[in-house]
């Protein structure tokens, strides 16, 4: 994907830049690696129903990758979205000619994961500042859309815009605009699942292009390095016995009898276990069922959703990816705009005044909580 090169990058990038940009892509015959040894995941489904989203984010290489293997996500298709043009090629796109942009189609199923939680990942995979390009890749082509596919993920895309132009995380204005969806074409299948069939090229395109650093500079990341899980014998000297039965006996805590379910402050919950951001006070609400709830995560990257059918009941549980431990259950009778409610158990927390946040190293999640 490329078309003009900004040369204020240093050389080494700019070398690599132009090996790699996506619209230098070897033919499809080159492109696919035998990829017999790489089993494909079963996508569990909880419930029948599906909805859209559809992002334009630069090469869609970069776009896809961070949505797959979401709990909730069905699937992740590298497209074109926005032309007028029917069933157009790559080479087509690439031209610049066709008014489609490089875009992701993600279905996914909204009551284990919400269009917000969607969108609030989106804005972390590329530079939403960037007018008339993507990195490397410059022209129409590459530019960023979020395409709504009804009003409610408008007004999300509108609200969450405009929150992120005044969190001051980017020097300069939030660009990227909400267009009304009209239309998506698959792209070739060399295209799709690129970061599984040529890893080592997509991570040399990531990293030459600059996104990686980009992404590096403006999001703090969630990892199991950062916040790595203790041994079982380690967390019964640490926790209390409700707070080790509740994360790693998948025990619940009595309804209205718990630490954080009245609490109005202003702060951070984050994993008792492995100390990652798991939700803000800005997105709880009182919903009357004793616990503590909310309406969606940091970042749902930071969770594990499976299926639950324990107790003669089909749920969805919530987990603390890197804490490897029971957080509680998301159910799809919530306010909107993500229709969810996370009820979790407090003892499976730890709540982070937002006086503390930034002493205690969570300062870059402040605005979150403003």
């Amino acid at each position: 994907m490329f078309n003009r090169i900004s040369y204020s990058f240093p050389m080494f990038g700019l070398i690599l830049g132009l090996f790699m940009a996506c619209g230098n892509a070897p033919k499809e015959s080159n492109l696919v690696e035998s990829t017999e040894s790489m089993p494909t995941p079963t996508v569990e489904t909880f419930s029948a129903k599906t909805e859209l989203a559809t992002f334009a984010g630069g090469c869609f290489w970069c776009v896809e990758a961070p949505f797959e293997g979401l709990d909730g996500v069905l699937e992740v298709v590298s497209g074109y979205s926005g032309g007028k043009e029917k069933n157009p090629t790559y080479s087509d796109v690439s031209s610049g000619r066709t008014g489609h942009r490089e875009s992701v189609q993600i279905t996914f199923d909204p009551e284990v994961i919400s269009y917000s939680e969607l969108v609030d990942i989106f804005w972390q995979t590329f530079d939403p500042t960037d007018v008339g390009g993507s990195f490397f890749d410059r022209g129409s082509q590459y530019e960023s859309a979020i395409f709504y596919h009804n009003d409610l993920q408008r007004k999300v895309a509108e609200e969450s815009k405009a929150r992120l132009d005044k969190s001051g995380k980017f020097q300069k204005p939030i660009a990227t605009p909400i267009i009304k969806y009209s239309n998506f074409y698959p792209a070739e299948e060399y295209h799709q699942d690129y970061y599984k069939k040529k890893p080592s090229e997509y991570m040399s395109y990531k990293i030459g292009s600059g996104r990686q650093e980009c992404i590096k500079t403006n999001w703090p990341d969630i990892n199991e390095g950062t916040y790595p899980a203790k041994s079982k014998t380690e967390l019964k000297q640490t926790l209390t016995p409700l707070q080790y039965e509740v994360t790693m006996e998948d025990a619940t805590e009595y309804a209205f009898q718990n630490e954080y379910n009245g609490n109005k402050k202003a702060g951070l919950y984050v994993c008792i276990v492995s100390g990652a951001p798991l939700f803000s006070s800005k997105d709880k609400y009182e919903s009357g069922s004793g616990w503590p709830s909310f309406t969606k995560p940091i970042d749902a990257r930071a969770l594990e959703k499976p299926i639950d059918r324990s107790l003669g009941m089909t749920r969805v549980e919530v987990r603390s990816k890197y804490g490897k431990s029971h957080v509680g259950h998301v159910f799809y009778d919530g306010p909107t705009p993500t229709g969810l409610r996370y009820c979790m158990n407090s003892a499976a927390m730890k709540f982070i005044p937002k006086e503390e946040m930034e002493a205690k190293g969570y300062g870059d999640y402040l605005w979150l909580v403003d």
